[in-house]
């Protein structure tokens, strides 16, 4: 059952509509409604995805989609990304148009992962950002969702799990040195004008590249640069690390139990602080566009409306005691 709405409110320094429960919060569409909703999972220990989403649903909002972002929360309600059993209000993905998600190593109960199985299994496309390549660990292998688990053995029917064989690839590697080096984007010069990346330029993010092998068939989009330091003006790192460089962003297309194929795009960019850059806001915003076929804009409006300061990325460094409505960018 849906948790209560406790308010609704415009935010004009926003400019959207918020509906605020005790545990999920909803954005509605601004201006010209598209009939589309968009639900956006958050719960990942380390990238402050809790402080990513719903910034991102607002961005969202604003093009027109309704946004919905779920959390991982304490038995008081609380925002708590280490528990890794709860995804609040998975209801919502019973009528979700497309799926926005920075998870890892979630193990939610039969009812939550019943939800977003059948989202898959009925072509939801699915934008998936840095962590949830490893988005499922059920340490318990005869689990009936096992098989989803990042390090799936080939008996389950899918090696390698969710990330592997629906995203394209699972946890690796850190690539480049995690804290030390940073990644810059660059284009795949074959799939330059893939709609993906319209208006998308130059990227740096201050999380490192991750060892990553995209599963055949899959477009790479963008490369990435390990650089010497998270400095945006580091020279690149010298040698074989970034020969060749290893993909950042791809895009492929999952052939589930169903009708209709999952169009999907992953990055292993997208801590709340990569989400500061721009061009990452509108890469993923480009992939919810393209996943749900509809035309991708020359440049969509990826502004944030408000002071949107995200925390550093870290474990246990998730600001405590907060509620869902904390979190949104005023």
């Amino acid at each position: 059952m849906k948790a209560p709405i406790i308010q609704a409110l415009t935010l004009s320094l926003t400019a959207v509509t918020l509906y605020a429960a005790e545990d999920h919060l909803v954005f509605e569409p601004q201006g010209s409604a598209n009939g589309k909703h968009v639900v956006l999972l958050s719960g990942d220990e380390e990238y402050r995805s809790e402080e990513s989403m719903p910034m991102m649903a607002q961005i969202l909002a604003n093009n027109g989609f309704k946004a919905t972002v779920l959390f991982s929360l304490n038995e008081d309600g609380t925002v708590n990304p280490e528990a890794g059993t709860s995804l609040s209000n998975s209801a919502a993905l019973d009528d979700a148009d497309a799926i926005v998600m920075c998870i890892r190593f979630r193990h939610w109960g039969d009812e939550a992962m019943q939800r977003f199985e059948n989202a898959l299994n009925r072509g939801v496309p699915m934008v998936a950002l840095r962590t949830s390549t490893h988005a499922f660990n059920f340490k318990d292998k005869s689990n009936k969702w096992a098989k989803y688990s990042f390090d799936a053995k080939a008996d389950t029917g899918w090696e390698g799990g969710f990330g592997r064989q629906v995203l394209g690839e699972t946890w690796v590697s850190h690539h480049g040195k995690h804290k030390k080096e940073g990644t810059r984007s660059k284009i795949e010069t074959a799939n330059a004008k893939h709609p993906v990346l319209n208006g998308v330029g130059p990227i740096f993010g201050t999380t490192d590249v991750y060892g990553a092998a995209p599963l055949a068939p899959s477009t790479i989009l963008l490369r990435g640069e390990v650089t010497q330091t998270l400095d945006p003006e580091s020279p690149a790192v010298e040698g074989a690390k970034n020969a060749p460089m290893i993909p950042i962003a791809w895009v492929r297309e999952f052939d589930n139990s169903g009708e209709k194929n999952n169009r999907i795009l992953t990055t292993t960019m997208g801590a709340a602080t990569d989400l500061s850059e721009e061009n990452l806001r509108r890469l993923v915003v480009n992939g919810v566009y393209w996943g749900l076929e509809m035309e991708v804009p020359a440049k969509a409006d990826v502004s944030i409306k408000g002071e949107y300061a995200p925390s550093p990325y870290s474990f246990k460094k998730y600001k405590k005691g907060l509620k869902p409505a904390d979190f949104i960018v005023k």
